[in-house]
């Protein structure tokens, strides 16, 4: 019996970490809204939305 073949490992590369987003840090953003039904006002809460720069991922948008 022969011994099986060893091979060489390669060195694990690691990839850059991606660049958080320059608008938001978890991909989404607090907003204000507009209440009433025909005389449209301001409210004075926020709500969470999408972020529209890196579209909720958190991270910089490549090119």
């Amino acid at each position: 019996m022969t011994a099986p073949k060893r091979t060489a490992r390669r060195p694990a590369t690691s990839k850059p970490k991606p660049k958080p987003c320059p608008d938001c840090t978890t991909g989404q953003v607090s907003e204000s809204f507009q209440v009433g039904g025909r005389r449209k006002h301001q409210s004075d809460d926020r709500q969470e939305a999408l972020c529209l720069t890196c579209f909720g991922t958190g991270q910089a948008p490549t090119e």
